[in-house]
Order: C-alpha cells, then structure tokens, then sequence
C-alpha cells in the first residue's frame, strides 16, 4: 500500500490542484451512497418493485440534501472544460477532436453496461422474469445515464457556453416554473429544464475557469442566497424538500430539474468553493491523495456499475427464501434504516468486483493519438477562489 501511495504521488503533476480533484471524488461518492440509501426493491410476490425511503419517511428528506451533488460535478466539469478548450485552441487543435477525446473518455465505459445488461435482460426474459420486475431492474441501470446526455452536451457546447452568465440559464429555469406551476402549462415544458438547469454550474465552473470568481466572499454569497432561496420556495412555494425523485410524488426537483434544485445547487457550489483551502491541505497527505486520485480514475466505473452492485446484493439474498431487512423489505422505519446501513459494506464488496472486471474499459485515449492533452488545473490558476 505504502508503494501504491507513493507511485500515485510521484506520478501527480506537481501543480496540479488536487482539491478539484477531491471535489469531483467527492460528488461521484455522494451520488453513489445517496442511490444505495434511497433505493429499495421491494418483493411482492415474486415481483421486484421500486420505491424509496422517502416515500414512507419524509423527514429523511435532509439525506438528500448531503447525497444529491451533481451540482458540484457539474461546476468542476465546467471549470475543466473551459481550461481544457482554451489550451486546445491554443495549440491549433480543432473542436472535434478535442471533443472526441473527452468523450471517449465519458462513454468509453458505457459500452460495457450496455453489452452485460442487453444480455442479462434476455437470459432474464427466457428464464420467465416478469415484464414488471425487469423494468424496474433495467431502469435503475439506464436512468443514471441521462447524466452523461446532459453532461455530453454541454461539453460539446462549451464553446458558446463559457462565457455565458449563470443568470441567464437560471432565469430561463425561472420563467418555466413559474409557467408549469403559476400558469398551467404542459409538464412536457419541463424538461427545458434538464439542460438549463445543469448549464447553472457548468457556467459557474467555466466563469471560475475565468477568475471571475474572485475570493471567499463568492463562495459565501452563492451559499447564502442559495441556501436562503431553497428554504423559502421549500417554505412557502410548494416545491419538495426532497432534492432527488421520491416515486409517487407528483413534483420532482431533479426529474426535470426546478428552480428549487438551481438554487440549492448554488448552494452546494459556494461551498465547494469555500471548501478548496481545506481540501488542499487535505490533498497534501499523501493517503488521502492516493484514495482520491483512485476514485477519479475509475469514476465512471464506479457511477456506471453501483446500481448493479445493489440489484446483485438483492438477487442474490432472494436465495435465502425469505425477505431480508433493508433489502427486500418495505422502506418505513427504523429497522429499515438501520438494516440498509449495515448492507452497504456489502454493496461496497460486490462494486469492488464489478470494478476489478470491467476497470480496463475505462481508458484515456493516448496523448500521440488524440494529439492533445488536457490542460492540468493548477492551484495558481485556481488561487482567487
């Protein structure tokens, strides 16, 4: 372990600014633990059916608020992409080839799901699955691949994008809220939303990128008001408290994105910003920089195989004959918690395997084939926020 720290260190560029580093860590875990925790499959019957916690015990609705940070993945891919597309262009390297590089590196991986569970879905259907316990089962893996599209996009946009003032998304957020909810619009007009409200954070990361971000007091100010703006439309707006899905809710903050889950991802992006002092002084021991520097070269491994390590878990206890606590049973109440929390070791095990297996499909395009290479972050250029 001692040999694996100190290779990963001494291959770390020595500017780089391993607090960006920690943060995007930082939101692919949180994505993970909040799936774990807020996901059951409940069995009826021999039928698998999806539901959450949160459904049955809303008060748990602040587990959101930690585990829900796409916001903050959003504002270090932004931060990236504009830094990486200035050094590109610098070097005569044209839009496309930058872009195909980088999402090679994001789809790359995607192959390999979509290969394993096409076949499992078959092998399923033959074996006499129900239509039912398979939709479910499939959901749960393609739903989170909604967040590549999004992320792919603005990518591919952050020529016209980087420059582009947050409020400008963010009032385009506003406008169709108040339409859908003030004036009885179409829910369809929603999901406007889906890329305008993610663009919040990529913009915020691009401005960062710009230095327009400048000292402490930005990153108290997008807390504060954020904070601030997500209380009052929970309070007195009707929006949920919940900042993920909950099945059966008729509003959802993140499926389309509202106005709620803008300003609460505000909210999360002042703090990353104020919590880059900290994680570099964090990222200075070399442990910790070693577990960080892993988790980012196999995030995609790890955001794309986490819900198959969870539906393995389950199908694999329903060998035992019978409905065990926080796996099979309904989500409401404490025994529930507390049996999920003791699973999540397990999940972690199986997520290890499905990382060993299908680790080496999540590879960087070589620098002599894409002819460019990344411009590392680096703390000087970061050193304003």
């Amino acid at each position: 372990m001692r040999e694996l720290v100190r290779r990963v260190g001494a291959a770390t560029p020595p500017g780089r600014d391993r607090a960006l580093d920690a943060l995007r860590a930082f939101a692919i875990l949180g994505v993970v633990l909040g799936h774990w925790l807020v996901t059951a499959l409940v069995t009826d019957g021999g039928t698998l059916h999806g539901t959450s916690p949160l459904a049955h015990m809303p008060l748990l609705a602040p587990v959101s608020w930690v585990f829900q940070t796409l916001a903050v993945f959003f504002l270090v891919g932004g931060y990236v992409a504009a830094r990486s597309h200035t050094g590109a262009r610098a070097r005569g390297t044209t839009h496309g080839r930058w872009l195909a590089a980088r999402l090679g590196r994001l789809f790359g991986p995607v192959a390999a799901v979509l290969v394993l569970w096409t076949v499992a879905a078959g092998a399923m259907l033959v074996g006499g699955t129900s239509l039912e316990t398979l939709h479910t089962l499939l959901t749960l893996v393609l739903s989170p691949l909604w967040f590549l599209l999004v992320f792919a996009l603005l990518t591919a946009a952050t020529p016209l994008v980087a420059r582009l003032h947050p409020l400008w998304p963010t009032a385009v957020v506003l406008h169709v809220d108040l339409f859908r909810f003030g004036f009885g619009a179409p829910d369809a007009l929603g999901w406007v939303n889906l890329a305008a409200g993610w663009l919040v954070p990529y913009c915020l990361g691009a401005a960062w990128a710009r230095g327009e971000l400048c000292g402490r007091a930005t990153g108290w100010a997008l807390l504060v008001t954020g904070a601030g703006a997500s209380a009052c439309l929970v309070l007195w707006a009707g929006y949920p408290a919940s900042m993920v899905g909950v099945p059966g809710a008729a509003v959802s903050n993140l499926n389309p994105p509202t106005l709620a889950a803008v300003t609460f991802g505000l909210a999360q992006c002042g703090a990353a910003l104020l919590l880059l002092r900290p994680l570099r002084r964090a990222m200075a021991r070399p442990a910790l920089w070693a577990a960080t520097a892993l988790v980012n070269l196999s995030a995609m491994t790890v955001f794309l195989w986490h819900q198959t390590a969870l539906m393995a878990v389950t199908a694999t206890g329903l060998l035992a004959g019978t409905a065990l606590p926080g796996l099979h049973t309904v989500p409401d109440g404490p025994v529930w918690v507390a049996a999920r929390l003791a699973w999540l070791p397990v999940f972690a095990v199986v997520l290890a395997v499905c990382w060993a297996a299908f680790r080496t499909y999540e590879h960087r395009p070589s620098r002599r084939a894409t002819g460019m290479r990344d411009v590392p972050p680096t703390r000087k250029s970061a050193a304003h926020a």
